[in-house]
């Protein structure tokens, strides 16, 4: 495992080492604000700067989304193999699956994939603190950001990347170093060596060339065959002498460095597996302090060794820390004949605040004149320059200077202050808090709407757009912008003459203008478009340029389709429900007629009632029937079906239909009950049902009975009522070999018999039991004949359910009737 020598950042007046080009920053550079059209205040740069620093912008844009890309793909490739091994499947497919999950929970690739990885080695995030996830419109990072609290510390961390890298590499052994502020190396965690082997490694000095401070300090990646650490002392070098190491960084940061051991010569790692040691080493930095004290009085550090990163414990650092307005450290970049070109940022201070809501991380490392390149071009970059070189301070300066946000150009009031520290410049910055306020509601309003912004001159034919209306019209950035005036072209025919009467109207009316129409694309694909434009006239009233936004309004006209659509289809199921429950109704009526047949040959007065539910649409499936049988006797029966609707009602009437024929057979309410329930097990639509049956034999004055998971019959004698005993018995249709149990009593004359659905005791509050001793207590104090009690009953029912209600009185004569 090999690795490069970092450029140094050169100091004033020092031949720059390598190329002659100037130097590059590094891959943290971010893309800068987007770029957008020109039309704001004039500044202080020179003619053209601003179109030029547009254009560079562009370009970065592009640079850092592909930077952001490579950055974040050890990690990626990490949470990939992570995936593949949970759930068994080719890495393919697992790398098709982060994508999913990241879709579905509305964060980027790079942000799951590093949750991922951070919970497999230990390592998570506060509340709150996701893991490394950039701001709205900035694009994603290398690695997880420090989350605000760690779950876990360096020496959890050694132990789960014992685990990972002994699968990857078949290392038998992990250091994880921590960066002193003194240069020095403190010994965090270790994993996988005998006590004895590392008790006496706590802390290594700046200057020992083990491979933990060889990597430290070069920033290089050290593989095991490299001379320097093949010889170079380190903790448990006896029983695991190849060692390699990389350094842990944050940020551009320094945090310190991850060694591991193996007992034989590894092989060569794969490129892939190198990325997934790099991505091992970002996430250990998760649980590493910025910087741990030093043991003891540190020592002086070499001038070798003064490199990027120690910068960060000077007295620049702490100056920058200080500062109580947002603030930024920064190192100059020199280009040929050393002359100063740029500034690097190599820090900001917790107090920051970015014009265009990008989060610090994302500017750390790159350019101030790609960050800010409007800014610089009005004068900021020249002030800065003039500062560093001539050592005077600039103290509360008041400037107005252009920026970026999103799409938009705006000019900005500030106030910033500058002064030069050693090698290094520190700028801090305040805004007008009117500016700043507007600059956050832009770029809220940019992110929410999408909106693209065009400027056409008549007079030179420059047509400027911006990179979200390329991005509208399928076009490349390089393409040439479509004017105005060929505008009906590129739209759908049946929408070319609205786009006429809008280009007329600001063209040759002058009068500001919109128009929604279909745009059409290259690739044929069209974007429901909102377009709203507004002429610029001269002093003499003509017109010279044209100027308005895109707005793509494609997902808001869809939705409107669909509201339609649902609309639609929610008023033809409103329809159809209405007519299903008026014909559930209309067949509950037909078949339960309001009066049953007679029953005196039988010896018995009978009385019925039904109420359907207060709601039509849980008109449901209770049914009653009383029935004169051929050998004399009376059929007596009360059930529900399960559901409401049409299927209930009509469950309900193949179920009564069905007893009614099988009852001819003289057979009792047992066996009748079981045939019933084979024929709902074996109905078309499966039915389930409970149901109470009885049969009153006149000539005996017995009653037998039978049930199917109904509440039991209630038994009037003399003033007392009281439930009958239940036979066991399961719902009709629920098991095709249920058995029912049947009981037998002796009626005398006088005594009354109740039949009931739970329509009319069941409560949401309260047991069976307690509804059903409450109607016993009810029925016994009853002194009416038979219709005022099932009237009293229905209209003291407290039952809250809103079911049907079915109820069956039967009164024993003195004598049965011929």
């Amino acid at each position: 495992m090999t690795g490069t020598e970092p450029t140094a950042t050169p100091r004033p007046g020092s031949p720059r080492p390598g190329s002659s080009a100037p130097d590059r920053p590094g891959p943290g550079t971010p893309g800068a604000e987007a770029c957008g059209p020109g039309g704001r205040e004039p500044g202080t740069g020179e003619p053209g700067a601003r179109e030029l620093a547009a254009a560079v912008c562009r370009l970065q844009g592009e640079l850092a989304r592909l930077r952001a890309e490579s950055a974040a793909r050890p990690v990626v490739e990490l949470a990939t193999g992570i995936l593949a091994e949970r759930l068994g499947c080719p890495p393919a497919d697992a790398a098709e699956q982060l994508a999913v999950l990241a879709d579905r929970a509305h964060v980027r690739v790079a942000e799951l994939a590093a949750e991922i990885v951070g919970e497999r080695v230990g390592i998570g995030t506060a509340p709150g603190a996701g893991a490394g996830s950039p701001e709205p419109d900035s694009p994603s990072t290398a690695g997880p950001a420090p989350p605000a609290t760690a779950r876990t510390d360096p020496q959890a961390a050694a132990e789960a990347v014992l685990e990972h890298v002994g699968l990857l590499t078949g290392a038998t052994g992990v250091l994880v170093w921590a960066a002193e502020s003194g240069g020095g190396l403190a010994l965090a965690g270790a994993a996988g060596f005998p006590a004895a082997a590392v008790s006496g490694w706590r802390h290594i000095p700046p200057g020992v060339d083990c491979p933990a401070q060889l990597a430290a300090a070069t920033g290089r990646e050290l593989g095991p065959d490299e001379p320097e650490v093949t010889r170079a002392p380190t903790p448990g070098r006896k029983e695991a002498p190849y060692r390699a190491a990389l350094p842990i960084r944050r940020r551009a940061r320094l945090l310190g460095a991850l060694e591991l051991a193996w007992p034989t010569r590894p092989a060569e790692p794969t490129g892939a597996v190198r990325r997934q040691l790099r991505a091992l080493a970002d996430i250990c930095a998760l649980t590493l302090p910025a910087a741990l004290p030093p043991p003891g009085p540190a020592p002086d550090r070499p001038a070798a060794d003064t490199g990027p990163d120690s910068v960060f414990e000077t007295a620049s650092e702490s100056a920058l820390d200080a500062v109580l307005t947002p603030a930024l450290l920064l190192v100059p970049v020199l280009g040929e004949d050393d002359e100063l070109t740029d500034f690097r940022i190599l820090r900001v201070n917790a107090h920051f605040t970015d014009p265009a809501g990008r989060s610090a991380h994302t500017l750390e490392g790159g350019s101030l004149v790609e960050a800010y390149p409007l800014a610089c071009a009005d004068g900021l970059l020249e002030r800065l320059r003039r500062v560093y070189a001539t050592g005077e301070a600039i103290r509360g300066e008041e400037l107005r200077l252009g920026f970026l946000i999103g799409e938009l150009s705006l000019p900005t009031g500030l106030e910033i202050a500058a002064a030069r520290l050693d090698d290094h410049l520190l700028l801090s910055w305040r805004f007008a808090e009117d500016d700043a306020r507007q600059n956050a509601l832009v770029r809220n309003a940019q992110r929410l709407a999408r909106l693209g912004g065009f400027e056409e001159d008549l007079t030179t034919g420059t047509i400027r757009w911006n990179a979200s209306l390329y991005e509208l019209h399928g076009l490349p950035p390089s393409a040439v912008p479509v004017p105005f005036a060929a505008l009906p072209a590129h739209v759908h025919p049946e929408d070319e003459q609205t786009v006429r009467r809008l280009v007329r109207s600001v063209q040759r009316q002058r009068k500001a203008s919109s128009a929604v129409f279909r745009l059409v694309r290259p690739n044929g694909l069209t974007r429901y478009t909102r377009v709203v434009a507004e002429p610029v006239l001269d002093t003499t009233g003509r017109l010279v340029a044209l100027h308005g936004a895109y707005q793509d309004v494609s997902a808001q006209h869809w939705i409107e389709i669909a509201l339609a659509a649902t609309r639609e289809r929610l008023a033809d199921s409103e329809q159809q429900a209405a007519e299903r429950h008026r014909l559930a109704l209309r067949l509950q009526q037909a078949i339960l007629p309001p009066e049953p047949p007679s029953l005196d040959a039988a010896g018995l007065r009978a009385a019925v009632r039904y109420r359907p539910a207060a709601q039509q649409e849980r008109v449901g499936g209770d049914w009653y029937d009383a029935v004169l049988l051929p050998d004399g006797a009376a059929l007596l029966v009360v059930g529900d079906v399960a559901g409401h609707g049409v299927e209930a009602a009509t469950g309900m009437v193949a179920l009564r239909n069905a007893l009614r024929g099988l009852a001819v057979t003289g057979a009792g309410p047992a066996r009748l009950l079981d045939w019933l329930n084979t024929a709902a097990v074996s109905f078309t639509e499966p039915a389930t049902a409970t149901a109470v049956c009885a049969r009153y034999d006149p000539a005996r004055r017995q009653l037998c009975w039978a049930r199917a998971g109904h509440l039991p019959p209630i038994l009037l004698r003399a003033g007392r009522a009281r439930p009958l005993p239940m036979p066991s018995g399961v719902l009709l249709g629920a098991d095709h070999g249920a058995v029912y149990e049947e009981q037998a009593l002796r009626l005398e004359a006088g005594d009354i018999l109740l039949l009931y659905t739970d329509g009319l005791i069941e409560r949401r509050d309260r047991s069976v039991e307690d509804s059903l001793r409450e109607l016993v207590d009810d029925v016994g104090r009853s002194e009416e004949d038979l219709d005022d009690l099932l009237d009293r009953l229905l209209d003291r029912s407290t039952a809250d359910t809103d079911d049907d209600i079915c109820l069956i009185a039967v009164q024993v004569a003195a004598e049965p009737r011929d």
